[in-house]
């Protein structure tokens, strides 16, 4: 009985699904060796298993040995191509396997046996598979045959390992690759290959076989070929997870799910399952990568705020540097859950700014924001504060003017006005330095001549020379995760109201820590080290 991937194997370059490039080149080559009667007489076919090497290296010996050759597309019924398809007794296609005649002494033969000429083909073709299993002294005692081969010789080496064939070999052929093939090509094959035998396939299951080939048209078929026979006929999703450890797609979405909100108690329950269903731990772990790397592509395509797209990153990356873990360890449950609840807190972590300053550590999109704090009345509960870093100015010190991350402005008027008290301030300002990648939006509350809180919009008001300094705010005003920062310290925020005063006619003279703002290289530095100003001094 003939597996489906012998019954169908290539016969023709046209049969060859996902190898456009070589194939186009070779019809090119047969088609002018049939004008010019000169052929090149050396190949090299490269490329991972079952991506159809071995299977060009027959087609090729075919086209250049049939009568109406050499032709891309071989007549089939001549003597020369019937004994093509099968090469084991036709005495002028010789395959070599060099895992098993890797020898020098294996190598001196055939050179002797190449200046045999054919016994009734236009060419002898010498096929060497997994010719990069030659030893070194091989390779040495081939290299003369290969560059200057009799005019009847036709040399395809294929091989999966091209880093492992020596330089003076590659330098002596033409090279062509063989990529791993897109799935879709090889669920429109096995698809073709069911309706050929007569087998039903449901649903989405031929596309998991597709994806269990990895680029693989062989091994692909060889996993239909089991399928069927599991299915008793039938190619049934439940039967091909079953065959291939496939988890389903409603657990791995879950554990997605569990991770996207910090759920660790439900990735602990997903992991309890997936072992008691015996499932295979690596195969889990490539399901999981994939799905997140299309959720991260969903994320991208939707144009979704940086935050969103760092949490999706970061997560991923963290699971990729756990595949190496997951293959050595001989715990592979216990690297699984490891890694899930340390993905599930990365976006619970304090700011590294909190925590260089003493801040208190609050997560960055926290479950729960502190308490809230009213606008008006004198029963309004102060929001927390974190402690207050030593005020720098010293008496003693009259010709050093020393800045905080709170630019210049009138420290009086802020401090006599009641719509808005130090504490909204404040826990507006530490809402805002909870961000990551915008925490330099914290000072911006304490730089405002007028802060009031109307539900559900806070208004900002700020000197007309302070807007070089506030851009980044004037940008990202409409952004979810700065209205969501600020919600959770005043409910139902919805909109941020920004507004600059006019500058007056007659402005006041420039100080040297506005122009050092408002340089762009200054700026620049602020941004790609994501620091702040502590401190501005002149000096002398």
């Amino acid at each position: 009985m003939t597996t489906l991937a012998l019954k169908y194997r290539p016969r023709l370059l046209s049969d060859l699904v996902g190898q456009e490039g070589s194939v186009k080149a070779l019809a090119n080559a047969l088609k002018r060796a049939k004008e010019s009667g000169r052929i090149h007489q050396a190949y090299l076919f490269a490329g991972v298993r079952g991506t159809g090497k071995t299977s060009t290296a027959r087609i090729l010996a075919r086209a250049l040995n049939c009568v109406e050759g050499p032709t891309a597309t071989p007549c089939g019924v001549c003597d020369p191509c019937r004994a093509a398809e099968q090469p084991d007794q036709n005495l002028d296609i010789v395959e070599i396997d060099a895992a098993s005649r890797a020898s020098v002494a294996d190598a001196r033969a055939l050179r002797e046996q190449v200046q045999t000429r054919p016994a009734f083909c236009r060419y002898r073709v010498y096929i060497i598979d997994e010719v990069h299993m030659l030893s070194t002294e091989a390779f040495n005692a081939l290299l003369k045959v290969i560059e200057e081969p009799p005019p009847h010789a036709i040399f395809v080496l294929a091989t999966t390992e091209l880093q492992d064939v020596p330089d003076t070999i590659k330098s002596r052929v033409q090279i062509f690759p063989f990529r791993l093939i897109p799935v879709g090509l090889i669920e429109g094959r096995l698809r073709h290959v069911c309706e050929q035998e007569g087998v039903e396939a449901e649903g989405g299951s031929l596309r998991l076989v597709a994806e269990a080939g990895q680029g693989s048209m062989r091994d692909a078929l060889t996993i239909l070929d089991r399928v069927i026979a599991a299915g008793d006929g039938k190619v049934l999703e439940e039967s091909v997870r079953e065959q291939l450890g496939i988890v389903s797609a409603h657990l791995v979405q879950g554990v997605m799910s569990a991770l996207a909100i910090g759920d660790t108690a439900a990735l602990v329950e997903a992991c309890r399952e997936l072992n008691e269903q015996g499932a295979d731990w690596a195969t889990f772990w490539r399901e999981l990568v994939l799905a997140f790397r299309d959720r991260l592509e969903q994320e991208a395509r939707a144009a979704r705020g940086p935050q969103d797209l760092l949490r999706w990153a970061r997560m991923l990356q963290l699971l990729l540097s756990r595949e190496r873990d997951l293959r050595d360890s001989s715990l592979p449950r216990v690297v699984v859950e490891l890694a899930l609840v340390t993905a599930a807190q990365l976006p619970h972590l304090a700011p590294l700014d909190a925590l260089v300053s003493g801040a208190p550590a609050r997560p960055s999109t926290p479950a729960a924001g502190p308490p809230p704090v009213p606008s008006k009345g004198p029963q309004a509960a102060p929001a927390p504060e974190g402690p207050r870093r030593p005020t720098p100015a010293s008496p003693q010190t009259p010709a050093s003017a020393r800045v905080r991350a709170v630019p210049p402005g009138p420290a009086a008027a802020l401090a006599q006005d009641p719509s808005a008290p130090p504490q909204l301030r404040m826990a507006c300002s530490e809402a805002l330095r909870g961000l990551p990648g915008l925490r330099s939006l914290g000072t911006a509350p304490q730089m405002a001549t007028d802060l009031r809180w109307d539900p559900p919009i806070l208004r900002l008001r700020f000197p007309g020379n302070v807007r070089q300094t506030l851009q980044d705010l004037e940008r990202e005003r409409a952004n979810p995760h700065v209205l969501a920062a600020l919600a959770a310290v005043l409910p139902g925020l919805r909109e941020l109201e920004i507004r600059f005063d006019e500058e007056p006619a007659e402005a006041q003279p420039e100080r040297p820590e506005d122009r050092l703002r408002r340089e762009p290289g200054f700026q620049d530095l602020l941004r790609l080290s994501g620091g702040e100003v502590l401190e501005i001094r002149r000096e002398g």
